[in-house]
């Protein structure tokens, strides 16, 4: 009731006191965040008004200059309330954001002490949170960059190779080359026995995917309904995605979410003029921030994600990149899944649809991708309480824990599947969401094949980072978890690489029993079953995974394509050679991809299958 008073004597009307207080009543906020949130009164007036009721002198704007840069001072970012400042010529003074539950206290305070009303200004949270970003900039860059490398540096990908990983490469490496020369046709032989058992390991893991796909039950799908509501942050990192700003920007405020209880941060490079021009712009509600990142090396997304992190005002915090359409009651399910799971569910993974497979052959077969990935793979992996490699969209974290882990590693380019990882090997684990975030493939060979790149590498970076210690790793994740991860992502890695040497060895045998005529011996005809088991269960699996996780409009768009898949797995193991060459040469180079809009006739066809 004294908020209403407050309103009342600041000149507000009744009809719109009562409306701010059934929001506030319904959402478990207060109605000063509802008014404020509404867009019904504007920030200035409000706080230049609470001033007045004070007393005290109203600044719009704060000189970053004048802000003393105090230790612990990014709190303030989260929650404006009060900081120091030093005025050139002038005794320092207190900038204070004055609130409708403070107000009484602030002014009993001043009462007491009339001289006190001398030494401090009123402002806003706005005024407040632009000079901090502008005065700790330079200090706040620091600890993007180098935290995690100087806190934790067995878990940053900073160093590409440990000396004693240099040293047992080399050794391993010289090894091979001595056997080689010595004993070829024993290496090669006990090389290819390894190489193809671990690639057979690693299809069996995607059909046992797809059985439990098979089993699995509809889960309802979540509808919003009144009570409290915690704040949620909506992180997305944007460089030279002007084009797509006005769909990102719809596509918030579509969000079923109180706009209250949301912190909507768009984290920009700083010269990225073409982008911060779009979102000027634009018409941002009061909820969104956007957050300016200095120009600096390595110029990456995580980068530029843990530069923010701290100033994260949400209990849980969600990832989107700028070219995401997501579906409305996301926040909706993650919360309520957060809520109901115990304490160690630290991330939510949501699918990622492909809406553009109609396009081309490689957005038919990408869509087939990410359907087995995030709607059969991710899944069963989640439910058997293993390491999740997270997708690099739509994961939602509690926050506390992600500062907590130390954020995003700005030096590796797939920091998602490191940061799943991570979590893992710190006792937490992840868990999967149903409500859907939709997305566009890559249509073009170049742009694909640079995305693929970047992945690989960033993968091959995760691996390097998690295999500097072996014995404590397994001891962190246990033995059926590390196996699992070797798996997943050296599996990965190692049949992608693989592949056109088995496929090769699998087309010599072939032409030796169909052309030739030859007889094989024994050991080689068991290799060439390994190897032909290997091949066609990937492809199989690839492609049974993918179409058991799609709709039926959404294997319609991809047609007969799915019959290119060996095309397409030979791009895939060029963008992992690629990678290798990469992470010597660049490797903190982010390969960006174009966005662009998503064509109307797409999102209506997203919008239908996903009602």
């Amino acid at each position: 009731m004294r908020e209403a008073q407050l309103c009342r004597k600041l000149g507000l009307s009744k009809p719109l006191i009562s409306e701010m207080l059934v929001r506030a009543g319904r959402h478990g906020t207060s109605l000063e965040t509802e008014l404020l949130a509404s867009g019904a009164v504007s920030p200035d007036i409000y706080y230049e008004a609470l001033a007045e009721l004070l007393g005290l002198p109203f600044v719009a704007e704060l000189d970053p200059a004048e802000v003393e840069d105090l230790p612990g001072i990014d709190t303030q970012l989260a929650q404006p309330t009060a900081i120091r400042l030093r005025p050139r010529g002038r005794p320092p003074l207190a900038a204070i954001v004055p609130s409708a539950d403070r107000i009484e206290e602030i002014g009993e305070r001043l009462r007491l002490a009339p001289p006190l009303g001398a030494t401090m200004v009123a402002t806003t949270p706005t005024a407040m949170r632009a000079a901090l970003w502008q005065a700790g900039h330079d200090r706040r860059l620091r600890a993007a960059v180098d935290q995690l490398f100087s806190t934790a540096p067995e878990a940053s990908a900073r160093i590409t190779l440990w000396g004693r990983q240099g040293f047992y490469l080399g050794a391993a490496l010289t090894l091979v080359l001595m056997l080689l020369v010595t004993v070829p046709g024993t290496i090669l032989r006990v090389l290819h026995v390894t190489l193809g058992l671990f690639f057979f390991a690693t299809v069996m893991v995607r059909f046992y995917a797809l059985l439990a796909k098979w089993r699995e039950k509809r889960r309802p799908r979540a509808r919003p309904s009144a009570g409290r509501r915690p704040v949620y942050s909506v992180f997305v990192a944007l460089y030279r995605e002007a084009a797509v700003v006005p769909q990102l920007v719809a596509t918030l405020n579509r969000l079923e979410w109180p706009a209250a209880c949301l912190d909507i941060k768009l984290i920009c490079e700083a010269d990225d003029r073409e982008t911060l021009d779009a979102l000027a712009a634009a018409s941002l509600g009061p909820q969104y921030e956007v957050v300016k990142v200095p120009p600096a090396q390595p110029r990456t997304k995580p980068k530029a994600l843990t530069y923010a992190l701290g100033a994260a005002r949400g209990d849980y915090l969600v990832i989107y990149d700028a070219e995401d359409r997501i579906d409305p009651l996301q926040l909706e399910e993650a919360w309520r899944t957060f809520e109901a799971g115990p304490p160690d569910i630290a991330c939510l993974q949501a699918p990622l649809i492909v809406t553009n497979a109609r396009e081309s052959w490689l957005s038919a077969l990408f869509a087939v991708e990410y359907a087995g990935l995030f709607r059969a793979l991710l899944p069963f992996l989640a439910g058997v309480r293993m390491p999740m490699p997270l997708g690099g969209t739509s994961n939602h974290f509690r926050t506390r824990v992600l500062q907590a882990v130390g954020g995003w590693d700005p030096y590796n380019v797939t920091e998602d599947a490191d940061l799943g990882l991570r979590l893992f090997r710190r006792g937490y684990r992840c868990g999967v969401l149903s409500t859907p975030t939709y997305e566009e493939a890559p249509t073009e060979l170049r742009a694909w094949l640079g995305q693929r790149t970047r992945w690989f590498k960033g993968w091959l970076q995760t691996w390097l980072v998690l295999m500097r210690e072996p014995s404590r790793l397994v001891r962190d994740m246990g033995l059926g978890p590390s196996l699992v991860f070797q798996l997943l992502v050296g599996g990965l890695i190692l049949s992608s690489l693989a592949h056109p040497l088995l496929l090769a060895y699998v087309g010599v045998i072939l032409w030796r029993l169909v052309a030739q005529q030859s007889t094989i011996g024994v050991f080689d005809l068991a290799l060439f079953a390994l190897d032909f088991m290997s091949i066609a269960g990937s492809y199989l699996a690839f492609i049974l995974l993918g179409r058991i996780g799609m709709t039926f409009r959404e294997r319609l768009a991809v047609g007969p394509r799915w019959l290119l898949t060996p095309f397409y797995w030979m791009l895939i193991s060029l963008a992992a050679w690629r990678a290798v060459r990469e992470l010597h040469s660049n490797p903190f180079f982010w390969n960006k991809t174009a966005h662009r809009p998503a064509q109307a006739r797409v999102q209506h066809e997203a919008a239908t299958d996903a009602g």
